[in-house]
């Protein structure tokens, strides 16, 4: 048999109901019982509208996008009463966007009269009020850093400083930086904790090779509370080596990296300084550390090389090259060859070309020019050079084989780089001409393009086919990435709209 279950009536209104334990039906027990007496309807939430954060009490400032959790989470913490009631629903509901007003939808239950349970919805409000956090009042106020990270390079070469910026770029590495300012050979970042500054140091360790010096200054001692205010100093100092750098080193240092030629090209700088001889092809991996116990300076800069032309090339075999090689591992991705060269200068004028050694004979043919440093008549000032014996010093040192000039690379180039406001960059002639061999170098080593942000930029005007080389070295569209535009709303056909995608990995 089916239980039936009677009907009641309500003691206030006469209403027929299920029995419950206060007699009542839903519309007299509410007029008799609020449960959410205790919880405020307006409440006032404080946000920074400098650096868009809120203030989460006591002394907390959190980012939190409209909508999110965690400013549902800071909007019922701020609820008082709220911890009495069992909390059953919480969603946003929609206000203009400056209408400076937050919503909340809650749905609480609360037990009444003698067990009986009571559920209620209701809107509580949040009025954002304007109220400048401590950091932007130290902005404004000029006293706004306590940490300062010092990175200098002594060197005249910017190619390092070019490679740091996009790394920054990247991995948003100064997104806690107040300030930064240019200054003799490098850079100083400002922030308002030394955690932060301590953040950026570990950064670069992690990608450049570099040592670094910590100190701290007292600004003020309260003796009553013996608290103390200090401003903290991070001394950094990169090794001053740049990509296609060559280097001459102690001979001490040579003989424990296995016996490789004190002669090296630096083919890349990432955490270490990687060198490789262009007499046997030996490579070596040099980390800060060791650089900074025996240094060494790079004979030349980037504007220093000479172009030569390969008058003729003749690759050395694996097995030929083993008696003339020490204990380092040759590098297995270069090809060692006899190389004779004339200076593009003097080409037709000079019958009697120079021979050398290189790394390059796998990507280097007949006709073919090359960068390379003229050790025989160039004045170089440098200490280990001027130990080793002559006979062992090359006539030519090839760096890098040349695609073509600039201005052609410049023109054919679709794409473009970010950069940081207040970075010191393109303030000189020389610092374009810099500026152009990096963009070069990220051409032709896609290793290193794996830490830059490369833009497609929709304003250059494609090449005409006919004139394009196709063995100058570029950049794949798939490699590229959409630069956003936040003013393309206002004109329907300016470029950039598309967003910041990648358009392929």
């Amino acid at each position: 048999m089916t239980k039936v279950t009677g009907k009641i009536l309500c003691c206030e209104c006469g209403t027929p109901i299920d029995p419950n334990p206060a007699n009542l039906c839903v519309a007299c027990l509410r007029t008799q019982v609020d449960i959410t007496e205790g919880i405020p309807k307006s409440v006032t939430i404080h946000w920074c509208k400098f650096c868009e954060r809120y203030l989460n009490p006591p002394n907390q400032w959190v980012a939190a996008a409209l909508e999110s959790r965690e400013l549902m989470a800071l909007c019922l913490k701020k609820l008082k009463g709220l911890a009495k009631v069992k909390l059953i629903d919480a969603n946003f509901l929609w206000t203009e966007p400056h209408s400076k007003r937050i919503k909340l939808k809650l749905s609480i239950q609360a037990e009444v009269h003698g067990g009986a349970i009571l559920q209620q919805t209701f809107v509580v409000e949040f009025v954002v009020a304007y109220h400048m956090c401590p950091d932007c009042h130290r902005v404004e106020a000029k006293d706004h850093w306590n940490a300062i990270v010092q990175v200098r390079q002594k060197t005249q070469q910017r190619k390092t400083l070019f490679y740091v910026e996009q790394l920054l770029i990247k991995y948003g590495a100064t997104k806690d930086c107040v300030g930064l300012k240019p200054n003799h050979e490098g850079l100083d970042f400002f922030f308002a904790t030394e955690s932060n500054a301590k953040t950026l140091v570990n950064f670069f360790q992690s990608m450049i090779p570099m040592r670094y010096q910590h100190s701290k200054k007292l600004i003020s001692h309260d003796v009553h509370s013996n608290t103390y205010n200090y401003k903290y100093s991070y001394s950094v100092e990169v090794v001053p080596v740049c990509k296609d750098n060559v280097v001459c080193l102690p001979k001490k240092l040579a003989m424990t990296l296995g016996g490789i030629g004190q002669i090296c090209v630096a083919r890349k700088v990432s955490q270490m300084v990687h060198l490789i001889d262009p007499e046997t092809c030996q490579f070596a991996e040099i980390s800060s550390t060791v650089y900074f116990q025996t240094p060494f300076q790079s004979l030349c800069r980037q504007r220093d090389l000479i172009e030569f032309t390969v008058m003729n090339i003749e690759p050395i075999e694996y097995k030929d090259r083993i008696s003339f090689s020490g204990q380092s591992k040759a590098s297995q991705k270069h090809c060692l060859a006899d190389c004779w060269v004339v200076r593009t200068s003097q080409l037709g004028n000079d019958d009697n070309p120079i021979h050398c050694r290189t790394f390059l004979g796998h990507i280097l043919h007949i006709g073919d020019s090359v960068m390379g440093l003229d050790l025989k008549n160039s004045n170089v000032n440098n200490d280990e050079l001027d130990k080793m014996n002559t006979d062992k010093i090359p006539d030519v040192v090839l760096v890098k084989k040349h695609y073509a000039d600039k201005a052609y690379r410049r023109r054919r180039r679709k794409w473009k780089l970010k950069h940081m406001e207040g970075f010191p960059h393109m303030d000189t002639e020389s610092c374009n001409e810099e500026f152009a061999d990096f963009a070069a170098d990220l051409e032709e080593d896609p290793g290193m393009r794996k830490n830059v942000n490369i833009y497609k930029d929709s304003s250059r005007v494609p090449i005409d086919e006919e004139d394009d080389d196709p063995e100058c070295p570029q950049i794949t569209l798939a490699e590229m990435l959409e630069d956003i535009d936040l003013d393309a709303g206002e004109d329907p056909d300016q470029e950039g709209e598309a967003g910041a995608d990648e358009m392929a990995e």
